[in-house]
């Protein structure tokens, strides 16, 4: 379809990275990707973890009496399919017909006295952010008009779905200190977050004061020969990967370079987001780099264990489950175990993740998750049970 075309895509994924200079072009990116869905509406949202309630950070037009009850009389629970997302895989919508039949759908109280009188059929509702303490959720909503939610649909919100995590959590560690477009350096200088502004192979073009401490010994990013590093290996190989990436396309950067752990173990944790400053952007005020490496120490800001290791060795969201319980030092029986999985089954993850991490053994997977450091490293055997 060409409403979902690789152009469509790559323009809206441009203006969601704008959105981090300028959060109030939002709105406007709800209503491209509205117009794409061929949704009646689209909202972004981020609720905490320890409340049942969302509050949309932006959406499309749509009828703001309904939008408010929407918000203050339905929690979680009582959305259909929206729970499912909420404790299902990051970056994997769900379509409320492809959770349910649309016979169950229709008998609930949320389609009876909410959904149907606006001449609403379905939603889908993609988890673009899982951090400790938030949760973002992007959702589409479709008219009775239309079909139910396809797979190509289903696809390209899920290409969307990492770099809306890249936008929304470099847009807050900017929210104490929002950078103009037209300030540059002297914006960047005036910013407690440490940011680096690099080139394609990593090369250090600018530091900002904060970042510049950093380098100066106190870590944990380097400079080595002018080019960013870590002490890592993986993540420093992973780092340079992301700002390579960032140089291609925007739309080709994808999860790579999402809050990557970077902490030198007995470090505090900290981790590292890229930025893309594509040319003919509100971000290309920043070139001639092609990225802008972003630090943060805040530790509600790390993503959880899962997405850093699929960030970091493009492992599905089941191999990275398996990688945490051997690398943990579970054994391969109790792994399965915990995870509700046959050990046939662990042995094929097994198999790909030794490839994917160039390991051989139990042992190499356990060192692996050793170096990585927070937020990977804490050993967790609360569900083996």
């Amino acid at each position: 379809m060409e409403r979902l075309s690789s152009e469509v895509l790559f323009s809206i994924v441009g203006d969601i990275y704008d959105c981090v200079l300028n959060p109030d072009g939002w709105t406007g990116v709800m209503m491209r990707i509205t117009e794409a869905m061929d949704a009646a509406y689209t909202t972004i949202a981020l609720a905490s973890t320890a409340g049942n309630h969302g509050r949309f950070a932006a959406q499309s037009p749509w009828d703001p009496e309904r939008m408010r009850v929407l918000q203050e009389d339905y929690d979680f629970d009582a959305i259909p399919g929206l729970k499912a997302a909420v404790v299902g895989d990051i970056d994997t919508p769900v379509a409320t017909l492809s959770h349910m039949s649309e016979a169950d759908l229709q008998r609930t109280p949320f389609f009876q006295n909410w959904a149907e009188p606006q001449g609403l059929r379905e939603g889908c509702i993609t988890k673009f952010v899982h951090t400790p303490d938030r949760i973002g959720l992007m959702g589409c909503t479709t008219r009775a008009s239309r079909g139910v939610i396809s797979a190509e649909e289903q696809r390209f919100l899920a290409v969307l779905s990492p770099h809306l995590r890249r936008a929304s959590l470099i847009g807050d560690l900017l929210d104490q200190a929002r950078v103009a477009a037209n300030l540059y350096r002297a914006a960047l200088d005036h910013l407690a977050v440490p940011v680096v502004l690099t080139g394609v192979n990593g090369t250090i073009l600018h530091a900002n004061g904060a970042a510049e401490l950093m380098l100066s010994g106190h870590g944990p990013i380097l400079s080595r020969n002018g080019v960013l590093q870590t002490e890592n290996p993986a993540v420093a190989r992973a780092l340079l990967e992301a700002i390579a990436g960032a140089a291609d396309a925007d739309g080709s950067l994808g999860s790579r370079g999402i809050g990557l752990p970077i902490s030198a173990p007995g470090q505090p944790p900290a981790v590292a987001y890229v930025l893309p400053l594509s040319e003919g952007t509100a971000r290309a005020a920043f070139r001639p780099a092609c990225a802008a490496v972003f630090v943060s120490t805040t530790t509600s800001s790390s993503p959880l264990p899962e997405a850093v290791l699929t960030t970091l060795f493009d492992l599905t969201p089941a191999e990275a489950r398996v990688l945490l319980r051997i690398g943990s030092g579970l054994s391969a029986s109790r792994s399965a175990l915990s995870l509700g999985i046959g050990e046939n089954t662990l042995k094929t993850h097994l198999n790909r993740i030794f490839a994917k991490t160039g390991t051989r053994r139990q042992a190499d997977l356990v060192k692996l998750i050793a170096d990585i450091g927070t937020p990977v490293a804490a050993p967790d055997h609360s569900a083996a049970g």
